[in-house]
């Protein structure tokens, strides 16, 4: 197994050690947000449906403080680009075409903190147009995985979000906060993706799962009681990157929308299980299998809740299965190094095992006894080896905390 390190004060002295080579002083603090892991539904959080997800321990580190010198400027700098990036918070505006489908006038790393300071001083201009915004100076260090559909874009949205929260004195709720960060991924990065993965960073807790209704953002803390059934979660990257802002995530979506159109209701939250054979009298057939995964995930998710309440975490291994499959068939999303490491996962003796994430590349995850951790492992990284693949990054994961101050 290759170990992925989680050690937070190492990513926590990059920051700072960033932050003071960057502007020469100390930080006034330290905010950070993790990554996150879906345990199951996936693609339903833009059609208005129903995930669990969970935050990881793995975090994005922001050490951030006011300008003293220019009261309207902003700058950021990260552990994983050679420069830092200042603009003008007047020209935010400008430098984020809104959804026009044109890129940003600035690296992608930076059009994630930047759309956040963009759209969260929108929200509080449009309450206060006499609103002064102090600059600032933000620097990140991360150690969630880059392109693993772990959502490390959403760990730097929350972390700068919370910072700027604070520092700006906004006196936003998380879930507001969660608003901004999609907002900043929608609208300045240009990634049509929903909000499963800012809730999951800010609201995450210890030893929980996180039942999201996306439509009303209601949410509900649901136990997973992995240690106490001796299970352990597996994640597997596969090394193998995406980006959400890219077309198979565009055609996706994109065939929801004309789904959810064909059969005349606002989105396809609002088709079920028994409405399929009439989908299918009315689609094309690969529109009718987008929507069929769709529909068949929310309720996998429904019944996931169910069985983690009722069975625990044991009994839901027939139903990360399933959504493997859906993902893989229907929706087209899967990769050959996702489908080995999920189905060298089962064969080692995990309880279920799916990729996560938007598809295209990115990490499986195994549910797998907590002493076959060695052994799946071992049998992932050799299945990688004998198909000549890149040879994957493998580590464990608990669901942990949600976005914070932590100095």
């Amino acid at each position: 197994m290759t170990p992925l390190s989680a050690d937070a004060p190492t990513t926590t002295d990059a920051a700072r050690a960033l932050f003071l080579e960057l502007t020469g002083r100390e930080p006034d603090g330290l905010w950070s947000a993790p990554g996150r892991v879906n345990l199951i539904g996936e693609h339903t959080d833009y059609n208005d449906g129903f995930v669990l997800p969970f935050a990881i321990p793995h975090r994005t580190v922001a050490a951030v403080d006011l300008r003293d010198d220019d009261r309207g400027r902003v700058r950021v700098a990260s552990t994983f680009a050679a420069e830092p990036v200042e603009v003008a918070l007047d020209e935010l505006d400008d430098l984020f075409p809104t959804a026009t489908g044109a890129e940003p006038a600035v690296p992608e790393w930076a059009a994630y903190p930047l759309g956040v300071a963009w759209a969260l001083r929108q929200a509080l201009a449009a309450t206060d147009s006499d609103r002064g915004f102090r600059g600032i100076d933000i620097a990140i260090a991360s150690d969630v995985p880059v392109g693993a559909g772990l959502s490390s874009s959403a760990a730097i949205e929350g972390a700068a979000a919370s910072a700027l929260n604070d520092l700006w004195d906004a006196g936003l709720d998380r879930r507001a906060l969660a608003r901004i960060g999609r907002r900043a991924e929608n609208e300045a990065v240009g990634a049509p993706t929903g909000i499963m993965d800012q809730m999951a960073s800010m609201l995450g807790e210890p030893d929980a799962a996180i039942f999201l209704d996306c439509r009303s953002l209601e949410t509900q803390l649901v136990p997973l009681g992995m240690a106490d059934a001796g299970l352990a979660i597996l994640v597997i990257d596969t090394r193998v990157t995406h980006a959400h802002s890219t077309g198979g995530y565009r055609e996706r979506r994109a065939s929801c929308e004309l789904g959810a159109q064909i059969m005349g209701v606002p989105s396809l939250r609002d088709v079920s299980v028994d409405d399929l054979p009439r989908a299918q009298e009315l689609m094309d057939g690969v529109t009718f299998r987008r929507v069929r995964h769709v529909v068949t995930e929310n309720q996998r998710v429904i019944d996931t809740v169910r069985v983690l309440r009722d069975a625990g975490a044991r009994a839901i291994g027939d139903l990360l299965v399933a959504s493997h499959a859906s993902m893989r068939d229907d929706f087209e999303i899967s990769v050959p190094e996702l489908d080995t490491a999920v189905d060298t996962a089962l064969a080692a003796g995990a309880v279920g095992a799916r990729m996560t994430g938007g598809g295209f590349g990115g990490a499986a995850i195994a549910l797998i006894e907590q002493d076959a951790v060695a052994a799946v492992s071992d049998a992932v990284t050799a299945a990688f080896a004998a198909a000549d693949f890149t040879e994957p990054i493998v580590f464990t994961v608990t669901p942990s905390a949600g976005a914070r101050r932590d100095a």
